[in-house]
């Protein structure tokens, strides 16, 4: 999501040599009034190799304690600041007019960066050092000293404003407010001309190209696993779905009260942004445009047209209130003119059943003939949704990923290698969005229908 640009190691030594020291403040400040205002205090008071810089893992450890290590060596998070000092940061910078650099704009900084107010600085960090531990994680303030203490428990760092990532639905909606974005943080068809990437998001297989730098499973406090090892992924990607729909829900309902709209990137970008083919080539043309006047721009239905063969599996009713509300969206988004308060009510009706879709995803025990059915469905359903566009191709192709990763430990299938060959040759197909051909996908998910049969 972001663009590489060379690493250098900043400050863990200083910050190494003062943790111990900020261990004991944070302490004694974690036992003042809980009306303090919790503060940031910035990557560099994790950074010990006694707490999470260590760089290899710590045997017979909860935690890995490398997770420093790993975020400012292998995270491209840690580079996101030096994004908005590349050409191209600087060059939106100009285009959209933000009167300042990229890297000086709080609309930029918002994401990527550790941005904060000045009086919520518990004591001065760079704000160079990118997307840190505390956005992620919350301000540190009050349980820094606090939760290294022996047999401290989680719950308790939680209680003193540390965010609970442990909690699969948290960790999601954590990650989604740049991800997807929220009314403060946000990219929108301006920002997207302007050089921005669209969003878009998968909390499994984001995870995993981060990479991940905590256990997995977790483990309690006894080194014990303390969840199923065969379907954490499994469980990332669809309590991911969930919480993506219920949060694309919300921002579809306030963008609707905005003065643009409708808003473009709402709907799919690359029904407009492809590469032009003689009518006698274009595979658009030769399906037609169902549901909508040829020549008006879709609806961006990514989030939910893969999503929505998990829910029917776990929950028919609530399925098909679902995919009554949106249906309704897709309808209203795919016209020139949609009705604000048409969309707002049927965004405003589905967020809720996709909410609790993620809370009971999150707890439920999932099993291989689950993924099985949802991978089947998936390619049955090859031909909508490889017409939904390249992007919700993309949701279909990370989630065979994921779904087989996990289904393939338990099963141990004859033709695993055959299936995961096939499946790494949808991302192929991805490679290039402008080169997108509905119909090659569409018959590569069928390949892979037969293989799993």
């Amino acid at each position: 999501m972001y663009f590489v640009t060379q690493l250098t190691l900043r400050g863990a030594v200083a910050a190494t040599s003062g943790l111990f020291l900020m261990a004991f403040s944070c302490a004694a400040q974690s036992a003042k009034s809980a009306s303090e205002p919790q503060k940031y205090i910035g990557p560099g008071s994790c950074a010990a190799t006694s707490c999470h810089g260590s760089v290899k893992p710590v045997a017979e450890s909860r935690i890995l304690q490398t997770e420093y290590t790993t975020w400012i060596l292998k995270d491209k998070h840690s580079r996101a600041y030096q994004v908005l000092t590349s050409n191209v940061g600087e060059r939106m910078a100009r285009i959209l007019k933000i009167g300042t650099k990229a890297e000086e704009s709080p609309k930029c900084l918002a994401c990527h960066a550790l941005y904060t107010a000045p009086h919520e600085r518990g004591r001065a960090f760079e704000i160079s050092e990118g997307v840190s531990c505390e956005n992620c994680h919350g301000p540190a303030s009050a349980w820094l000293g606090s939760h290294t203490t022996r047999d401290w428990p989680h719950e308790k760092s939680v209680a003193q404003g540390m965010h609970d990532t442990r909690n699969v639905v948290h960790r999601a909606e954590k990650c989604l407010e740049c991800h997807l974005g929220s009314e403060k943080k946000f990219v929108d068809h301006e920002m997207i001309a302007a050089g921005h990437p669209d969003l878009y998001f998968e909390l499994d297989s984001f995870s995993a190209v981060m990479p991940r730098h905590w256990k997995e499973p977790r483990e309690a406090a006894s080194t014990k696993s303390a969840e199923d090892p065969h379907w954490v992924g499994l469980r990332d990607w669809s309590v991911g779905q969930a919480a993506q729909l219920r949060v694309a829900m919300e921002r579809l309902t306030w963008r609707a009260r905005k003065d643009i709209w409708p808003e473009y990137s709402e709907l799919s970008c690359i029904a407009c942004h492809h590469s032009l083919s003689p009518a006698k080539d274009s595979w658009r043309q030769e399906h037609g445009y169902a549901g909508r006047r040829p020549g008006d721009p879709a609806w961006n239905a990514s989030r939910y047209l893969v999503f929505r063969i998990l829910a029917r599996q776990v929950d028919s009713a609530a399925a098909q209130e679902l995919e009554k509300q949106l249906s309704a969206i897709a309808g209203e988004m795919s016209k020139l003119n949609p009705d604000r308060n048409a969309v707002s009510t049927a965004a405003g009706s589905a967020a809720p059943i996709a909410q609790r879709f993620a809370e009971h995803l999150a707890s439920m025990s999932y099993e291989p003939a689950t993924a099985l059915r949802v991978m089947q469905g998936i390619t049955q359903d090859a031909e909508t949704i490889s017409l939904g566009d390249e992007r919700t191709a993309e949701q279909a192709a990370m989630a065979l990923d994921s779904l087989y990763i996990a289904y393939s430990k338990q099963s141990n299938p004859s033709n695993a290698l055959e299936v995961r060959g096939a499946i790494n040759g949808l991302f192929q197909q991805l490679e290039n969005p402008s080169a997108y051909n509905a119909d090659q996908f569409a018959s590569s998910l069928k390949r892979i229908r037969d293989l799993l049969h």
